[in-house]
């Protein structure tokens, strides 16, 4: 990790374990090293340093293009492995910087559902991480996480202190489709976007915690 990476990593750490009694389950399914993809639902701000500082390894997370025109927040975006994307994500340049990190053996947070959830409970997924799974060869995490809507919903200007969870699926390997997408047809490969998102979506609803939690 960066040294600011490292800094930012322990601080968020501290904060979700004072401030929201954080659970981590299953970190041990994340692949330590190479390319992966954590696939997460998306019901809060406080999602992206949750998943990222449950883990032992730096990710690479997605931020707003125009927030890096700020001298100095773009020089710590980038310290904190951000890729430059358009507002809704979907953009030529931003997708190039994903699959570069992916290349370089990183690993790339994403939300199949594009958006926080309006109400706390899963929306419907967008094709667009579909293409990002086809077009890379990287393993697909599904990730949960509990409370953060609870915690900081869309109407509330700060977050407040209720417990927040986040679990770690099986990573799933979407070889058979990939090399489906190789040969088929223009209106078959965008349903396969869509079949891989509806996929994850289906992955991530199957990690229940309560269980799991002491």
């Amino acid at each position: 990790m960066k040294p600011v990476y490292r800094l930012t990593w322990l601080a968020c750490r501290a904060y979700y374990a004072l401030y929201h009694r954080w659970h981590v389950l299953n970190v041990e399914r994340i692949p330590l090293t190479g390319p992966v993809i954590l696939a997460a639902n998306h019901g809060s701000y406080l999602d992206p340093p949750l998943i990222g500082c449950g883990m032992p390894r730096p990710i690479n997370y997605l931020a707003r293009e125009s927030l890096f025109r700020f001298p100095v927040f773009g020089w710590y975006l980038r310290q904190l492995n951000c890729v430059p994307v358009d507002r809704d994500g979907a953009g030529a340049a931003g997708l190039k910087g994903i699959l570069d990190r992916l290349l370089h053996g990183g690993a790339v947070i994403l939300f199949p559902e594009g958006t926080r959830s309006h109400d706390g409970r899963l929306q419907p997924a967008r094709a667009g991480i579909g293409l990002t799974v086809i077009k890379s060869d990287a393993p697909v995490v599904p990730v949960r996480v509990f409370g953060t809507f609870e915690a900081w919903p869309r109407h509330r200007k700060l977050p407040h202190p209720h417990r927040v969870t986040v679990k770690y699926g099986v990573p799933i390997d979407f070889k058979v489709l990939r090399e489906e997408a190789k040969t088929c047809t223009k209106p078959r490969l965008k349903a396969i976007y869509q079949e891989i998102a509806d996929q994850l979506m289906a992955a991530i609803a199957k990690l229940e915690p309560v269980e799991d939690v002491t």
